[in-house]
């Protein structure tokens, strides 16, 4: 057995154990997640800010590209917004008035999508969201979920909840943190620390994210013991990400993970914006409210983002591939 099989890639019919991490916000397009499932990996949609008529057709354009599994990723229900603080931050951010709030995607019209459509993988992040709807079908060849986890405690959380594989996602990963026990500031663990005690505390397939942009960090990965591994910023740069020029050139910038972009604690390029409000002392609205007052969409990207290669997906996830071929190889000294 290669570092390429697995139970986990068995399970999904992969052909390699390389997951497209869902990018919300348009950066995620059908097109780069069927290239990827096209390529043996496990492509996903960015499902959680769509509503459900258009997560329905962004499921079935996936489908009209790939015949291979695929994920659709939501985000757990959340609290509903206060609507306090929004007069303040408005100021803070030049805007003469308050925007209107959308309302929110409920998630169960979501998952009542994933459910209809059967996508055969369902991941979420943001907590534990009601898995009832998904016992009917968890078989063999039913749903197939995965929780994200970025502490121990979490992931033996999701496992107790019954989810068949777990991400681990370490603190250098770009997007939103996915930390639902505990504060996020007593959750921020590096993922060469995460990885191997997430796996020796759980039984289920381990999925190590954070800060793997090569085959160097595959390997690692599947040497502390991961089954696969998420990569997100390393897709930011391919031909079919969704990502324009201002993003892609600001891949290789200084990140830092905050609060006031979202709401909610997420690792994005450190900009003048991000500065001021921080600096302002004042707390953010609650989540999503925040991003109602960004002009520009916020440059979500892990700390390895200028590593990020401007390749067609196929080709960067060839080029993963035969990097992880050669840096097993070097290791046990058969290179």
């Amino acid at each position: 057995m290669t570092w390429r099989e697995n139970g986990l890639t068995r399970r999904l019919g992969l052909g390699v154990p390389i997951v497209q991490a869902p990018m919300a916000g348009g950066w995620t397009t059908p097109r780069l997640v069927a290239e990827v499932c096209e390529a043996g990996g496990l492509g996903s949609v960015a499902g959680a800010m769509l509503p459900p008529a258009d997560l329905r057709a962004f499921v079935r354009e996936v489908r009209s590209l790939t015949s291979r599994a695929f994920a659709v990723n939501l985000f757990a229900p959340l609290p509903a917004p206060s609507g306090e603080r929004l007069e303040p931050w408005a100021r803070l951010s030049d805007l003469a008035e308050v925007p209107a709030p959308r309302a929110a995607v409920p998630f169960e019209d979501q998952l009542a999508v994933v459910l209809d459509e059967r996508v055969p993988v369902f991941s979420f992040t943001f907590g534990l969201p009601p898995l009832s709807a998904l016992s009917s079908v968890d078989t063999a060849d039913g749903v197939f979920v995965i929780g994200t986890a970025t502490t121990v405690a979490e992931a033996v959380a999701l496992e107790e909840a019954g989810v068949h594989a777990i991400v681990a996602q370490g603190y250098e990963a770009g997007g939103h943190r996915g930390t639902f026990l505990a504060p996020v500031e007593r959750s921020l663990v590096g993922t060469v620390a995460l990885v191997p005690q997430v796996v020796d505390a759980v039984s289920v397939p381990v999925i190590a994210s954070g800060g793997i942009m090569d085959g160097r960090g595959i390997a690692a990965a599947r040497a502390l013991g991961a089954q696969a591994v998420q990569l997100g910023s390393a897709f930011l740069r391919t031909e079919e990400a969704g990502t324009g020029p201002e993003y892609r050139a600001a891949l290789g910038r200084d990140t830092t993970v905050t609060n006031v972009l979202t709401g909610r604690h997420a690792r994005a390029v450190r900009t003048p914006l991000v500065e001021r409000l921080e600096a302002s002392g004042v707390r953010p609205p609650d989540y999503p409210l925040p991003r109602l007052f960004l002009k520009e969409p916020p440059l979500l990207v892990g700390q390895a983002g200028a590593m990020a290669r401007a390749l067609p997906a196929r080709e960067l996830m060839a080029a993963l591939a035969a990097e992880t071929d050669r840096a097993i190889g070097g290791i046990s000294g058969v290179a």
